[in-house]
């Protein structure tokens, strides 16, 4: 490690009072139960450093992204410089080539964590932010004094630490926060800065370095039993196995047939007094025979498809059979229930009450609400939207309920201003719930002009639940009717109905939440009515209408976002700040794919929570995920340290804390001992209860070329699954079908060099040849896609073999750079370097010469392209860019198009069935991903000199910023480790 006294960009500094410095570490078994000093420097601090600013000097800002910057600079003016870090600018080490020299022989350089001096994290520059960190040293310089502006949560804090400890100001630093991005926002946040809160950035460091020993430690363990290249998380895997414990109840569930029978009845005669719009029948279901309850859906086993209780179970000739000898009957009134209806508002948005409710009324993922929001807070519409806190301001309290009064009326606006308690002990993400910016609202009819079609519809949702959280109750009358009759042959009925009447409908004139789909949950929305006529007890009613209908049974619905986001809340694991990005990478890892909203487990999913489960349960069990939340909110709280919990977490201890795993020995000790207990056959197995035509077991088997179903044992049929086919769609019959089917894929002989057959295959991307190497083994399996002359049919070994040979080394040219021929999706080509050529024939990649390759790259480049194809389908325009959306056919596969940014369709999502929606969402999710044009970071650039003395080396500096802005602006939520996610 570096010494004390000298500065390392890779020192894994522990000593937060004195940014920079690097302090041994003591023992971890010496280290007391207190968190570690983290904090800016006071003015205390800075005084013996302190300097003279440079002559002309300006306050520097530094905020998270450009367009924070801009909207920031251009409330303070000319007097400040505002620049951005773009996101984080220092992490733990991503792979092996990230750890410094000085550090790749330390036992615990892969971990990028000192597991033996009080886990000291090993920070290092990300590489595409090293740029912007030189800018940003240049702008320090020249400061008159720093104002860290970055956002108010433990990553906002963290960055400003990294900010202190990188740049290493000797001029006065101050931390300045607000919650939204207006102009007396940002004057009150200059006019009353503060201290960095140590809590925050102690928390934060030990999320990362959690979850970092999660993900570094359990990976591994899937790349060696289930497939390379998996990842684990303390989050991620939890949120896996939710989505694969439902999928195992759809895929043992049995469904049940039953009936029900309902009545029309009628009022004989009309009640005295009744007004003109009252109705005269009512509409109901019976209930009971003889006393016993009338089966419904809940009363039927999920797994078996049998009563569960004493129950009348109706058929269809027993509804049919019951109905005909009602027909006719008259009822009585045996019970009437008139009770008042109260509805409270709801509480203003969370994050993850707003990412949940724009999924159920857009149908919009996690990430593009919060991509949505992300634009709305920067461009100064509303207050920070990472948030687990309901309360509002007194100012926007008062906004609120004035915008109400000037809307509604004052009938609308309750004596008393209202106030949310958040329910979870642990909030502390912002101080204030998701609402419009300022202290007087702006509607989404003042703002519709600045907005784009998404950003109004977020907006608007926001402002309405704002105002309706600070409006009077909804008040009517709940009404439950119950109707007694008799069969022609004695059998005693019952009939019930319910209805809802609302008299003032307070706050549903703003707002009215949305339902979950396919939740199950039979509740109508909250300003549905329901009339029903006024019936005294012991009133006739004719019968009109009995209407036996038949029902099956459904299954657990699939989660969607929106609903594994409520579960994952409902369990208390996670953070609404870190929920769309669980969404993400459940789905870019390849364990989740989702069908329409549905979010469907694949096989993959299964065998990594089958080997989890089994062998690390308590790593993926509900209230142990829960506990350790808990216990990482009293570390913030300083009321655990952080040290002693993590050296238990990591090294076993007497069980007190980190979820009880110390005392089975700790993380460490746990996977140690487990790795060679596990069965790989046995976790990527994955038994069915459908059957083969043989009548013989089926089991899916997760191996090294994809699932596939294999019959009758160890040597039984093998078939490949499909990708689109969800794991409960797999019943007898589909089994069936796909095992009969015939298969493409053939051995064609064996490969002389290495000895392992070789055989053609259907993949996704068309037939394919490959060498079969047996499972375990090291080798790689050599492919090469079919020339598209060939078929699978007719395709020979020899051919086969040929095909293999490539990519082919044609040579090498004048300056020693070497000449490939390959076939790729767009067909043959050459290559040489980062230059290629297309070739004319796929022959021609056997037979081209070096001197007639040499003699191709000779030629200029021609980049004229063929007439566009007709669309596919056409969608209507882009929410964002305004664009006609088409579908259209690529090299890649289908796509969908704005002209201006291509998407392509995903696993689940089909030409015939995408909606504008969903194409819009994929199309978004691209736009997150680009790059930003190399002119606005220029302009922002040229906006900011924050000096004339320094304008030589501004040009420079102009040039670098502009470039590293334009290719890595990624928000630091979209960090991501190339080999091992780190966890969640």
């Amino acid at each position: 490690m570096a010494s004390p006294s000298g500065y390392s960009p890779f020192c894994p500094v522990r000593d937060r009072a004195l940014p920079g410095a690097c302090t041994s570490t003591p023992d971890r078994s010496t280290v007391p139960p207190t968190k570690t000093t983290k904090s800016a420097p006071s003015t205390g601090d800075r005084a013996p450093r302190k300097r003279a600013a440079a002559a002309g000097g300006k306050p520097l800002v530094i905020v998270e992204s450009p367009t924070k910057a801009n909207k920031i600079a251009g409330y303070l003016g000319s007097d400040y410089v505002v620049e951005a870090s773009v996101g984080h600018i220092r992490d733990l080490p991503r792979n092996a080539a990230d750890v410094p020299a000085a550090h790749k022989g330390e036992s615990w350089a892969r971990l990028g964590v000192d597991v033996d001096n009080g886990f000291a994290p090993l920070y290092v520059v990300s590489p595409d932010r090293r740029q912007q960190v030189t800018r940003l040293k240049q702008l320090v310089k020249e400061a008159s004094e720093i104002y860290l502006a970055t956002d108010e949560d433990r990553e906002g804090e963290a960055i400003a630490w990294h900010l202190i400890d990188t740049l290493k100001p000797t001029v006065p630093v101050r931390r300045m926060v607000f919650h939204e991005i207006t102009r007396e926002a940002i004057a009150r946040a200059v006019a009353n800065p503060r201290e960095l809160d140590t809590a925050l950035v102690d928390a934060q460091e030990t999320r990362r370095i959690l979850d970092r020993l999660y993900g570094y430690e359990v990976s591994p363990v899937l790349w060696k039993k289930v497939l390379p290249k998996l990842s684990a998380g303390r989050v991620q895997s939890v949120a896996t196995r939710i989505v694969v414990e439902r999928e195992r109840a759809r895929m043992r569930f049995t469904a049940a047939d039953y009936w029900s029978l309902d009545g029309l009845f009628e009022v004989a005669q009309e009640r005295a007094g009744a007004d003109a719009g009252e109705p005269t029948t009512l509409r109901a279901r019976l209930v009971t025979v003889d006393d016993s309850r009338v089966a419904t859906g809940k009363d039927f086993d999920a797994d078996t498809g049998s009563v569960t209780s004493n129950v009348v179970h109706l058929d269809e000739a027993g509804a049919r059979g019951l109905a005909a000898r009602l027909e006719g009957r008259a009822v009585t009134v045996s019970r009437v229930d008139e009770r008042d209806y109260t509805r409270k508002p709801y509480a203003p948005f969370i994050t993850s009450s707003l990412q949940m409710e724009a999924g159920r009324k857009f149908g919009w993922s996690s990430a593009q609400v919060m991509r949505v929001a992300q634009r709305l807070y920067e461009n100064g519409h509303i207050t920070y939207m990472r948030t687990d806190s309901t309360n509002l301001s007194g100012e926007a309290i008062s906004a609120a309920r004035r915008q109400a009064a000037e809307l509604y009326g004052d009938a609308y606006v309750p004596a008393e201003p209202r106030r949310y308690a958040t329910k979870d002990k642990g909030a502390q993400e912002a101080h204030e719930a998701i609402r419009p910016a300022g202290d007087s609202f702006r509607t989404p009819g003042q703002l519709a002009g600045q907005l784009a079609r998404d950003e109004f519809r977020l907006y608007e949702l926001i402002w309405q639940r704002t105002v309706a959280s600070q409006m009077a109750n909804a008040v009517g009358k709940t009404l439950s009717i119950r109707l007694a009759g008799s069969s022609s042959t004695g059998e005693a009925v019952e009939f019930t109905a319910s209805g809802r009447t609302i008299t003032f409908p307070g706050f549903l004139r703003a707002y009215v939440e949305g339902k979950d789909e396919g939740s199950g949950n039979d509740d109508e929305a909250d300003d549905s009515e329901r009339r029903l006529p006024r019936v005294e007890r012991g009133q006739q009613l004719d019968t009109r209408e009995l209407d036996p209908k038949g029902h099956t049974t459904s299954p657990p619905a699939r989660y969607t976002e929106p609903s594994l986001t409520a579960r994952l809340q409902e369990l208390r694991i996670g953070r609404p700040s870190t929920y769309a990005s669980i969404m993400q990478t459940i789905q870019d890892r390849g364990y989740v794919w989702k069908k329409g909203s549905a979010l469907v487990p694949t096989f993959i999913a299964f065998a990594v929570v089958n080997l989890l489960e089994q062998h690390f349960g308590q790593l993926v069990d509900y209230d142990f995920t829960a506990l350790l939340e808990e216990e990482l909110d009293e570390i913030a709280a300083g009321q655990l340290g952080r040290v002693d919990w993590l050296t238990e977490f990591y090294f076993g201890g007497e069980g007190r804390h980190a979820g009880g795993i110390g005392a089975s020995g700790g993380l460490k000790s746990v996977i140690g001992q487990r790795l060679e207990e596990i069965d790989a056959r046995g976790v990527n197995s994955i038994p069915l209860r459908a059957l083969s035509p043989s009548g013989e077991p089926v089991v899916v088997r997760v191996g090294r070329y994809g699932p596939y179903l294999q019959a009758g044992g160890e040597d039984g049929a093998r078939v490949s699954i499909p990708e689109d086919i969800a794991p409960d769609e797999l019943t007898t019959e589909r089994v069936e079908e796909l095992l009969n089917a015939p298969s493409s894929d053939r051995e064609l002989g064996t490969d002389p060099e290495t000895g392992f057959p070789v055989a053609v295959k259907a993949g996704r991307y068309g037939p394919y040849v490959t060498t079969l190497v047996p499972e375990g083994s090291k080798e790689t399996p050599r492919t090469a896609s079919l020339f598209k002359t060939m078929t699978p049919e007719t395709v020979t070994l020899e051919q086969a073999l040929q095909l293999l040979t490539l990519p082919r080394s044609i040579g090498k040219d004048a300056e020693g750079e070497e000449i490939q021929a390959l076939n790729g999706r767009y067909g043959p080509y050459i290559k040489k370097g980062t230059d290629s050529r297309s070739l004319e024939s796929e022959d021609a990649l056997f037979t081209i010469t070096l001197d007639e390759a040499l003699a191709i790259f000779a030629q200029p480049k021609q980049r004229g392209r063929a007439a566009a194809k007709a669309p596919l389908k056409e969608l209507g325009a882009d929410p964002v860019s305004q664009g006609q959306v088409t579908v259209r056919e690529g090299r890649f596969g289908p796509y969908v198009t704005d002209g201006e940014h291509n998407a392509s369709l995903r696993k689940g999502d089909e030409v015939e069935t995408i909606t504008l929606e969903r194409a819009a969402e994929l199309l978004a999710d691209r736009r997150e991903r680009a790059p930003l044009k190399k002119k606005a970071a220029k302009k922002t650039a040229a906006k900011k000199a924050p000096a004339k003395k320094a304008a030589a080396k501004k040009a420079t500096a102009k040039k670098t910023t502009a470039k590293s802005t334009a290719a890595k602006s990624a928000p630091a939520a979209a960090d991501v480790e190339d080999k091992v996610p780190a966890g969640s």
